[in-house]
């Protein structure tokens, strides 16, 4: 089973990815993760990735297509959970292409649905807790950075969701709830 995990920054997808990968054996492939370990990998990719990623630019979307696909090809376990990709519909259409060739299928789009004012108080609230618990909070875990980066979901991602649901693949899920009852919810779109 395939499935992507859209939502904004803070939505919670790689808390539930964690989830559906201990649950039911999936592979999480999230685009940063993927992204850094190339970078430090010593492939020819992980070079070229090095070197647009250190000048401070942009990974097009042919080479993180190229990383996916890379990924595709080794252990599917339970299928995959695309996190962080795609971002544009652009990248939708590559990856319904990459998967088209790989013979595979998206399952679902899973939309954890938000509340932003709520959203930001959760964020800004997991800094103060990590910082009063003697840790330290994400640098990005501020008002400030959120608003920017909920800016930037909503110009470039949130188009995706009219994309998925007109094609009939996405299901909303309460991303709000208590992290148990997302997982229940997400569990039952993936059984259904």
């Amino acid at each position: 089973m395939n499935i992507i995990l859209l939502g904004p920054p803070g939505a919670g997808k790689g808390t539930q990815a964690g989830k559906l990968v201990d649950a039911r054996n999936m592979v999480q492939l999230s685009t940063g993760d993927m992204l850094r370990a190339a970078k430090t990998s010593g492939t020819d990719m992980g070079k070229k990735v090095a070197a647009i990623m250190d000048a401070g630019e942009l990974v097009t979307d042919e080479i993180v297509i190229g990383l996916i696909e890379e990924k595709l090809d080794g252990e599917a376990g339970g299928g995959f959970i695309f996190d962080g990709f795609p971002r544009t519909l652009a990248q939708a259409d590559a990856l319904g292409e990459l998967l088209e060739r790989k013979g595979a299928t998206l399952d679902a789009v899973i939309e954890l649905q938000v509340n932003d004012d709520v959203l930001v108080e959760r964020i800004v609230g997991r800094a103060r807790d990590a910082v009063a618990a003697g840790g330290t909070a994400r640098a990005d875990d501020n008002e400030e950075s959120l608003k920017v980066r909920l800016m930037e979901y909503y110009k470039k991602t949130s188009p995706l969701i009219g994309y998925y649901y007109a094609k009939g693949d996405l299901k909303a899920v309460d991303g709000l709830a208590s992290m148990d009852d997302v997982a229940s919810s997400i569990a039952a779109v993936l059984d259904a």
